[in-house]
């Protein structure tokens, strides 16, 4: 896949939704963020994303009481060696905000967003369609880049 071979060398902010595809085996989108992540577990790609993701993903698990996914999800954002999941800071927060009154995200994607973006992250993965055009990192959205 093109764009996967184009972040190649490059850091990604990671959106919840392509995580969530890629663990639970979604029947559309499953394939296409595989090679994304078989890339990343190569270290081709490294991978930027914040704790929100962990809040997201976990909600379903503790939900259903699936404390088999609940592990998998933690052992993938805390212990991959490309998967970097990074607290929200101060700095952090002002950028959000920032994008929140620029661009009129909710704050959950501001947050990633930003996480991405002070983490120097070519990229942003996402399939969220409220991502509008961001200047100074290129947002990814799945839909567009669907096999």
């Amino acid at each position: 896949m093109g764009w996967v071979e184009d972040l190649h060398g490059k850091t990604v902010g990671l959106d919840t939704s392509p995580l969530i595809f890629f663990i639970e085996k979604h029947p559309v989108y499953a394939d296409v963020v595989r090679p994304f992540f078989q890339a990343v577990d190569r270290g081709e790609i490294h991978v930027v994303t914040s704790t929100v993701t962990l809040l997201e993903v976990l909600v379903h698990p503790i939900r259903r009481k699936d404390e088999s996914l609940a592990h998998q999800y933690n052992d993938i954002l805390l212990t991959s060696p490309h998967i970097f999941t990074m607290p929200v800071t101060p700095v952090t927060a002002q950028l959000a905000a920032e994008l929140r009154a620029d661009y009129k995200l909710k704050t959950p994607d501001a947050i990633q967003l930003a996480v991405a973006m002070t983490n120097n992250a070519a990229a942003f993965l996402t399939n969220d369609r409220d991502y509008g055009s961001v200047p100074s990192i290129d947002v990814i959205k799945l839909h567009d880049v669907q096999a």
